[in-house]
Formats: structure tokens, sequence, C-alpha cells
């Protein structure tokens, strides 16, 4: 296997460099640097220090200028750091500079931590496979040392070197080979999630997909809603596969709940492709739940940031439930009254004290029912199944065992209307019980 950049468990050490542009604040740019130190502490990274330096234009040599650069350079080696990480990304050639200088201090982006803080936590082979993908795309021009099979080339095969051919494009060569091959493996896994998600079509129950930015609570909210214990931290992107539990509402309406994968802003876009495995679940859902966290100064751009992302998915036009979670932990009383003025048809809630959850619950199972179709139903006793079904995913009202059948009064998702109009309840047929 290639390498980019040897990246031993030593590298426990870290300076944080953030650059602010013109078009944007010091505030803004310092809490970017914040979550870029949180994203550092996910991958057990400890930071040692910080720096803020503004630039008008991109350097080509080190993204900042060589005095800047010297600066960073000599803060870093005082302070004993063994990685620097810049919260902007940097080309290949830029991060083989700084390492030429540093000489063992290794140098990465943001983009870097993300990938790897991904390649960690991904469970489903879909969810491995897209990431093994993406660390591909990005490690390509950042080749920086010859494969140790190297006493194979001439034995044939796919690792021979053609005459002419230097050891880079050897390796460039393998790496596209390797590629190729992910992505037949991955179209192969793709298939199989569309069969698994059309079977499970076939019993329309209703849907809804928890998304947001990380660490805003929505794994809390899945266990206070469905009575759940999956897996809550204090750290972003604690959840990277998605998770799907039932949540009986108090009209016994089933409503399949999904927790996704959190958002963050600058997510590579590679990233974004790659966990489409739990991110399609927000495109095919019947509805969505956008939890942010209101004790968060950003909260709005965290509001927008799970926007666009919800836009290049193709999900912008679903209904959107707005939740503002952590009202337990909120001390800034102008703040919420804001979001209020701002957001009048929000939740403000708290999965911890459970404030504001029955408001929530009846909102889901109002959403629910504009979805929904009234039917009177006479339905013969040899289909039991067709009763099931209505249980399973609408909302019964009224049933009663009569002469002919079962009449039922139900409430029905729109997808299974078809299937019930041959057992309509015409007002002319009489009820025998």
């Amino acid at each position: 296997m290639f390498e980019t950049q040897v990246k031993p468990d030593r590298e426990q050490r870290a300076l944080l460099v953030g650059v602010q542009r013109l078009e944007s604040t010091f505030q803004e740019t310092e809490m970017l640097l914040l979550e870029l130190g949180e994203l550092a502490h996910t991958l057990g990274i400890e930071v040692v220090d910080e720096c803020i330096t503004s630039l008008r234009q991109p350097r080509p040599h080190f993204f900042l200028g060589k005095g800047k650069a010297y600066e960073i350079m000599a803060v870093a080696r005082a302070k004993r750091c063994n990685v620097i990480i810049f919260d902007d990304e940097l080309s290949p050639a830029q991060q083989r500079n700084w390492e030429k200088k540093l000489k063992g201090i290794a140098v990465i982006d943001r983009q870097e931590v993300i990938l790897d803080i991904f390649a960690k936590g991904a469970q489903t082979r879909e969810a491995m496979l897209q990431v093994e993908l993406a660390r591909m795309h990005y490690s390509m021009p950042r080749l920086k040392r010859a494969w140790t099979h190297l006493n194979r080339q001439h034995g044939g095969g796919t690792l021979q070197r053609d005459a002419g051919e230097t050891q880079l494009e050897l390796d460039q060569r393998i790496i596209k080979e390797q590629i190729s091959r992910l992505k037949r493996e991955l179209a192969t896994v793709v298939k199989r999630r569309g069969v698994q998600r059309k079977q499970r079509l076939k019993v329309p129950i209703p849907t809804a997909a928890i998304v947001g930015y990380t660490n805003a609570g929505k794994s809390s909210l899945l266990n206070r809603l469905t009575g759940s214990e999956i897996l809550v931290k204090d750290k972003l992107f604690a959840t990277l596969d998605p998770t799907t539990r039932k949540l009986l509402l108090p009209s016994k309406q089933t409503l399949l709940l999904t927790d996704t994968v959190g958002f963050v802003r600058r997510l590579p876009p590679r990233l974004v492709e790659a966990f489409k495995a739990t991110l399609e679940e927000a495109v095919v859902s019947n509805f969505l739940i956008h939890v942010l966290d209101v004790t968060s100064p950003d909260v709005q751009q965290h509001y927008q940031t799970t926007l666009d992302v919800l836009t290049e998915l193709g999900a912008e036009h679903k209904k959107i439930i707005t939740v503002f979670n952590k009202m337990d932990l909120n001390s800034n009383a102008f703040r919420v009254q804001l979001l209020r003025s701002q957001y009048p048809e929000a939740y403000f809630i708290s999965t911890h004290t459970g404030e504001g959850i029955d408001g929530l619950i009846d909102c889901l199972q109002g959403q629910l029912e504009t979805q929904l179709t009234t039917m009177q139903l006479l339905i013969p006793y040899n289909r039991y199944d067709l009763i099931h079904t209505l249980h399973e995913s609408g909302c019964v009202k009224q049933e009663d065992s009569v002469e002919d059948g079962v009449y039922i009064l139900a409430q029905i998702p729109g997808r299974l209307v078809r299937s019930f109009e041959p057992f309509v309840f015409s007002e002319s047929q009489t009820v025998c019980c």
C-alpha cells in the first residue's frame, strides 16, 4: 500500500492554523478554528496551540507568505508539535514544501482530518468502500514514496513497469486500478441496497430522517423519541452509519426515524458522495427533522450548511421540521427570543430533560395525517393481511367485525390508497353486525 504521509500514533501534539480572508470576519475564522480543534480531538490529537493569520491572496509556495510561514514553523518547533493542521485546503506542492522545511513534522489540512475520522468510524461495507475511494482520490497527487514491492515489477501482471515508466507513474497506475476496483465493488453494493429498499417499501411505513450539523443532538433525539440506546458522545461525527428505529405515535401509527451522519462546514465534496448510504435516507424519507444546537453562537451558519448539503442531495424540497435542541444548557434568553422570531414554526426542546418533546411528537403525528387519506373499508375475513398492513402503515380509527367482513375507518398513506380501493365501503351498503 502506498503512503501519502507517515502519520504514526506518536502524532498527538498539534498546532492549528486558521486563515482570515477578506470576505470573512475574525469571529467566523475563530469559530472554524474551534471546530477544527474538535475534529482533531475526535482523532485523539492534543491541540497545544493555534494561530490565526490574515491573507489577501494565497501564495503558491507555502499558501502563506514566507515570513508568516517561517514564524509558524518556529512556533511548532518551540511547542514540540509533530503535526500542523491547516483549516484551509493545501495543494500537494504546498504540503510538500512545508514538510521539506520542517523535517519530521507532518502538515495536513481539514480535509485529511475529516477523511481520517470517517475512515476510523465507518462500519458498513459501503461506507468503508466509499471512504477508501475518497482517500484514494485525495492521495493520488500526494504520492511521496515508492511501493515496497518493487521486486515484483519483473514478474509480469499489473505491477510490471513498462519501458520508460517512472516509479511515480507506476504508483499512479496501480492507484487508478484500485479506484476502478472500488467503483466496481461499490456498484454491486449500491445495487444490493436498492433491492433492499425496494423490499422495504412494499410495506410503505412512513419515514423521517433526522438531519443537522454534527454534535447537535440527533442521536439523543432518536433515543428520546424511540426509547433506544444508540451511541451518544459529545464529539463530532459520533454517528457515521445510518440507524433506524420505530416510533409508535399516540395514534398507534408507526413512524420510522433514521439518524444520519452530521454535517460540517467545508465538508470535502467526495465525502458527501461517500456517505450517500446514510444521506439517501434524507432523500427517500417522507419528511426531515432538522436538529440544531441552540447554544451554538454559529447556529445560523449551521442551519445554512445543512440546507446547502440537502440541496446538493436534491432533498431541499422536502418538508422540514426545524428543532432547536439543548434548551437545558442555554443561558442566553435573548438568543432564544431572536431565534423564535426568526423561526416561528420551530420547536425548542431538550432531549436531556424532555422539554418540548410532547409538542414535537404532536407535530410528527400531524405531519403524517396531512399525508393520509381517510377511507371507509369493508375487508373480507380472508384478507387479514390487508388489515395487518393497515395497522402497520395506517391509522385505524374504528374497527368492527360484521357479517361480511371487517368494517374499518382508517387514515391511509397515499402509496396504499390504490391497493384498498376495491374494498371501499359504499354508503349504499348495509353493515350487519
